[in-house]
């Protein structure tokens, strides 16, 4: 088994920079030419009287990523251990730094953007690694696999969040470079895959009964985004805010701390870890998935609180739908589909055409509707009636949330699961151990498999999804507890143990932020839910704080992020005669009207808050006064009423809708009585070249 180098030694030279690991001397070194960027493989004893200006030592190297003027390779400078999973030790991403090729006299504007948009994105990202355990694949997948092949071969290539930025070495490796022809397997200890979400390990007991409980969240690297400016599907099928979320239990392992393992060549960890007194370490795990509405739909930004849904229609989006229900069911089994989303509102249109998509995919499609007196639409579910379609493995479940829920009253979520619990008992979990005279060398032992998953999802798969894929995950925990012989039947963790059921909650909840904070910007509604069980006003209370911020956010700080997204995920690629792509290329009267709001109600405050002086005139101060409070409110209006100009739209990659949505805004102002004259007047002679940046983006998008 090929494993990650655990210590990497950079020295960097003026023209190069040389990667070797000193626990493997006889291993080749890894030259990164300056400036060109061509990667290739040296004898690594030939490089060790190179005059070098530094020599540090980095825990991995992320990738290598190309800009406007320059390569720059992305190492790993500091990794934090989160705990170990089934004895391999798991590390967080908490330094890095970005090793530029070419020493730069003169700064550009754009690079140093760009430079700055990945910096902030790679900082905040919460992105995991091990250098021992596939961390992209569940343990169900691992199971499956052979453990001979290097550790990046073995990645699913969803949640190998890196992917992008390895794809120079990933090329060495499989095609060869200058002077190597050949594939050259020797790359393989140099090339590190890292997830990104959720990933935390947490040793416990059951009952006085030692185990690990871990909770991954993967998220997919296809489709990678923010919350208004990725939604729905894209032409491959891939989902917006899809995340492979397992719940893991291992028994028998010692334990799940950060203490061990945290060094060494690697290879004592090929077999996983066993306990000392010889009995068998088991493993259990239960997956669910999350994603968008699969069909094409977006929510255009406009300065509203709940912005304008355009859905595209339902025989466009069905290519796409067959390719993302095609891996669904290759990968997981059936596909119990639980949509969350209103039944009423905006979100009725989205509600529909899942629903559409779904009836047009099934054979014969049965629909069955459920009311009671809260609502008309309580259950709606839609079956295939026949079997003559891969297709057939989708069972569409529709789940009126908000009315059950209606009033706090949380617990009434609990209805979906008792109506899922055929298939919830059918679909089984993961189970398999780890033998200590096991003849697959560290392979698990299956005895169980996990025939199906449910994918849920509300119109930002994150709320009432985590809330809802919480309640799955204690309702399977209850049931591995029981079939371990740790629960009687009909029991529940929480009554049993209180300890056990506060980091089953804490593991939730936090489960939730993340996610959340990776799409919104923000932490997770209904955590109160989550963590204490019931819902509160506090919560509710928390629930409007954060709904404010998601606002601001998703409307002016969310272009710059969703740039990130593209730069690091491939999205976008910079090309060096691209210049001034960050340009605000609005007029600049309107660019103005935010400002003169700003300076307006400074002026008004101040007169109003400043003393008057004795004998001083009345009449002239609250003239000037109503006089700035007219233009205040005048350019708050316009700007309301013209948001499609002042959205903080990405700048990489335009989305059609922005594109499409600028142009009928400006067109409106043109003709406003105002500022109708002023703004055409400086638009005269410009041609449409200042959006030339815009509509290739939206081209690409097309």
């Amino acid at each position: 088994m090929t494993l990650p180098f655990r210590d990497i030694n950079v020295q960097a030279a003026s023209d190069a920079y040389i990667f070797a690991s000193p626990s493997s001397p006889n291993a080749p070194a890894l030259t990164v030419d300056r400036p060109t960027g061509d990667v290739r493989l040296s004898d690594a004893s030939l490089l060790a009287n190179k005059r070098v200006s530094r020599v540090s030592s980095i825990a991995g190297i992320l990738g290598i990523v190309k800009l406007r003027l320059d390569k720059y390779v992305v190492v790993v400078t500091k990794a934090q251990p989160v705990g170990r999973l089934r004895g391999h030790m798991v590390y967080r991403v908490v330094g890095t730094e970005f090793l530029p090729l070419r020493e730069r006299q003169v700064h550009d504007a754009d690079e140093d953007r760009f430079l700055g948009l990945l910096r902030g994105f790679v900082r905040s990202g919460p992105m995991h690694f091990s250098y021992s355990v596939d961390l992209t694949n569940s343990f169900q997948r691992q199971a499956q696999h052979d453990p001979a092949s290097p550790l990046w071969q073995r990645a699913d290539d969803r949640f190998f969040w890196n992917r992008f930025v390895q794809s120079d070495l990933i090329d060495l490796r499989t095609r060869g470079g200058r002077g190597l022809p050949a594939p050259q397997p020797a790359v393989d200890p140099y090339i590190l895959p890292v997830v990104f979400g959720t990933l935390e390990i947490r040793p416990t007991a059951f009952k006085g009964t030692p185990m690990t409980v871990a909770l991954i969240s993967r998220r997919s690297r296809h489709r990678g985004g923010t919350r208004y400016f990725t939604r729905g599907l894209d032409d491959e099928g891939h989902a917006a805010n899809y995340n492979e979320t397992e719940q893991v239990v291992v028994l028998g392992d010692g334990g799940g701390g950060v203490s061990g393992f945290a060094g060494g060549g690697g290879d004592a960890m090929q077999s996983g870890a066993r306990r000392g007194d010889g009995r068998e370490v088991q493993v259990l795990s239960y997956v669910q998935t999350r994603g968008s509405v699969p069909a094409f739909w977006a929510e255009v930004n406009n300065l509203k609180y709940t912005p304008k849904v355009q859905i595209r229609s339902v025989e466009a989006a069905l290519p796409a739908a067959r390719a993302h229900f095609d891996e669904q069911i290759r990968i997981y089994g059936d596909n119990y589909l639980v949509n969350l989303v209103n039944q009423k509102g905006r979100e009725m249109r989205v509600k529909q055409a899942y629903e559409d998509v779904v009836q047009a995919l099934v054979s014969a499609p049965q629909e069955r509707t459920h009311a009671d007196q809260r609502t008309d639409e309580k259950f709606h579910t839609i079956e295939a009636g026949a079997s003559g379609s891969r297709y057939d493995r989708l069972h569409y479940v529709y789940f009126d949330f908000h009315a059950e829920t209606k009033g706090l009253q949380m617990h009434r979520a609990q209805l979906l699961i008792d109506r899922m619990r055929p298939a919830l008992a059918a679909q089984q979990y993961f189970r398999a151990v780890d033998m200590p005279a096991s003849h697959l060398d560290g392979r698990l032992e299956v005895r169980s498999l996990q025939t199906s998953v449910v994918r849920t999802n509300c119109m930002d798969c994150l709320d009432r999804t985590n809330v809802v894929q919480s309640m799955l995950a204690r309702w399977t925990l209850d049931r591995m507890l029981a079939d371990l012989g740790l629960l009687a039947r009909g029991a529940t963790f929480a009554t049993e143990d209180a300890a056990f059921e506060l980091v089953f909650r804490n593991m939730w909840a936090d489960n939730a932020d993340t996610v959340a904070q990776a799409y919104s910007g923000t932490g997770a509604m209904k955590t109160d839910l989550t963590r204490l069980g019931r819902r509160t006003v506090a919560g509710a209370l928390q629930d409007a704080n954060v709904s404010v911020t998601r606002y601001c956010k998703n409307n002016f700080f969310d272009g710059p992020r969703q740039d990130a997204f593209d730069l690091f995920l491939g999205a976008y690629q910079p090309a060096a005669s691209a210049s001034l792509v960050f340009a605000d290329r609005r007029p600049v009267l309107i660019q103005s009207i935010p400002y003169v709001a700003a300076f307006s109600l400074f002026v008004v405050l101040v007169g109003l808050l400043t003393p008057r002086a004795p004998g001083g005139a009345v009449w002239p101060l609250r003239v000037f006064l109503l006089a700035f409070t007219a233009a205040a409110l005048w350019s708050l209006l316009f700007i309301l009423n013209n948001g499609m100009l002042y959205v903080n739209w990405p700048k990489l990659n335009p989305r059609p809708w922005a594109t499409e949505g600028y142009h009928e805004t400006i067109n409106k102002v043109r003709k406003d009585r105002l500022l109708g004259p002023l703004v055409a007047r400086h638009e005269r002679g410009l041609s449409t070249a200042r959006y030339i940046n815009a509509e290739e983006g939206k081209k690409r998008i097309e």
